[in-house]
C-alpha cells in the first residue's frame, strides 16, 4: 500500500485502483497547444542564441565576460532539452510527427539522438522501480545483498561508479559526449537507432564545423563546450535526484506495479519558481511517469487541481543533496541506504 493510497482513500481501497482512478483524472490534461509550443521554444531558443552570441563576441574583448554568460547559456540549453523530452513523449505539439522533427533539430544541440534516446527513454518510463527489469535509461543501483556478493573488485568499481566525481561530472561528458554517438544498449534493435545515432553525428559534426568557422576554435572551445558539459551535469544531476531518493520504492516484478511505481519511484523536486522554469516542471516526476503525454506547460494546473500530489515523494533543494550518499536498495527495509548504512546493518 503506498503513501498515496493510506493518505488519500480509506484502507482497503487498493493502490492499483487508487492510481488508475487518478491516471484517468489526468487525462484532461493531455492537450499540447500549438500556439504555447511555439512560445515556449520562441522564449527559450531566442536567450540561448542571444547568450550564446553575446558570449562568443565577449570572449574576444573580455575573458571573463563570455564565460560568465556560459551559466545562463547552459541553462537555456537544458530547457531545449526539456523540449526535446516532451517531443519525445509526443506531449509538446498536437502534430506528431512536428513533434518528431522538432525533437531531432533540438537533438543536434544538446548532443543526444532524437529517436534512438526516445526509444531508451520508453523503455525506462516501462520499467522504473522494478528490480527484475533494470535496463537502459536508469542510474545503475544494486541491491544491498547484490553489492555484498560481488568480488571486491567489482565493488570497487560501483563504489567509483556512484562517487559524486564520477556521477556528477565525468558521467555527463561519458553520456553526451561518448555513449549517444552509437546506439548503446539498442544495436540489436533494428536501423532505426543507427540512423538516429549517426545521422545525428553527421548533423553534429556539420554544426561544429559552420560554428567554428564563423566564431573561431577559441570560442568554440571556451564557450560551446562548457555550455554543453554544464547542462549535461544539471540534467544528469535531475534524472539522478527524481528516482534517487530515500522515500523511492522498489519491487520484484510480482510486486511491481507501472502505476504505483510512477507515483511512489518518482519524486517532486520542489524547486525555488526561476530553477522550476528553467527545469520546465521536470520536478513533478511522479505525474510525469503516472502521465507521461502532460505537456511539461500544464503540469503546474495538476498539482494545483490536486494538491494531494504536492506531498508525495516532496523533496528540496536541501534535501536534494542528502540523497548523493544513498546507493543500494535494502529490499528487507525498504528503503535506499548508503554504504556505511548497510555496512552497519551486516
Amino acid at each position: 500500500m503506498s503513501r498515496f493510497v493510506t493518505s488519500a482513500r480509506p484502507s482497503g481501497a487498493s493502490a492499483e485502483a487508487v492510481t488508475d482512478a487518478l491516471r484517468q483524472d489526468l487525462t484532461a490534461y493531455r492537450r499540447p497547444s500549438r500556439a504555447r509550443g511555439a512560445v515556449e521554444v520562441l522564449i527559450t531558443a531566442a536567450p540561448l542564441a542571444a547568450c550564446w552570441a553575446l558570449a562568443c563576441l565577449a570572449v574576444h574583448f573580455r575573458f571573463w565576460w563570455g564565460l560568465a554568460l556560459v551559466a545562463p547559456a547552459s541553462l537555456f540549453l537544458l530547457r531545449m532539452f526539456m523540449i526535446q523530452h516532451d517531443c519525445g513523449h509526443g506531449a509538446f505539439l498536437p502534430d506528431r510527427k512536428v513533434n518528431d522533427w522538432l525533437g531531432r533539430v533540438i537533438g543536434v544541440l544538446t548532443l543526444t539522438p532524437y529517436d534512438y534516446w526516445r526509444q531508451a527513454h520508453a523503455i525506462h518510463h516501462a520499467t522504473a522501480g522494478n528490480l527484475d527489469r533494470r535496463t537502459l535509461g536508469a542510474v545503475d543501483t544494486l541491491t544491498v545483498a547484490e553489492f555484498q556478493a560481488l568480488s571486491p573488485l567489482r565493488r570497487l568499481g560501483y563504489r567509483l561508479y556512484r562517487h559524486p566525481l564520477i556521477m556528477f561530472a565525468l558521467g555527463p561528458i561519458f553520456v553526451f559526449v561518448v555513449q549517444h554517438r552509437w546506439p548503446a544498449g539498442l544495436m540489436r534493435a533494428g536501423w532505426r537507432p543507427w540512423v538516429s545515432t549517426m545521422a545525428t553525428n553527421l548533423a553534429i559534426a556539420a554544426a561544429s564545423a559552420a560554428v567554428i568557422w564563423v566564431v573561431g576554435v577559441p570560442a568554440f572551445l571556451l564557450i560551446n563546450v562548457p555550455m554543453i558539459l554544464v547542462a549535461a551535469a544539471i540534467g544528469v544531476w535531475l534524472f539522478y535526484v527524481q528516482h534517487q531518493f530515500e522515500e523511492t520504492t522498489w519491487a520484484r516484478h510480482k510486486d511491481w506495479n507501472l502505476r504505483e511505481a510512477a507515483l511512489s519511484g518518482s519524486s517532486h523536486y520542489d524547486l525555488p519558481p526561476i530553477l522550476r522554469w528553467f527545469t520546465a516542471n521536470i520536478g513533478l516526476h511522479h505525474v510525469h511517469h503516472l502521465s507521461s503525454r502532460i505537456p511539461y506547460y500544464r503540469l503546474g494546473e495538476v498539482l494545483r487541481d490536486h494538491p494531494q500530489l504536492a506531498s508525495m515523494g516532496r523533496i528540496t533543494l536541501l534535501d536534494s543533496f542528502r540523497s548523493v550518499p544513498l546507493a543500494l536498495w535494502d529490499e528487507q527495509a525498504g528503503r535506499l541506504v548508503s554504504f556505511r548504512q548497510a555496512r552497519a546493518a551486516a
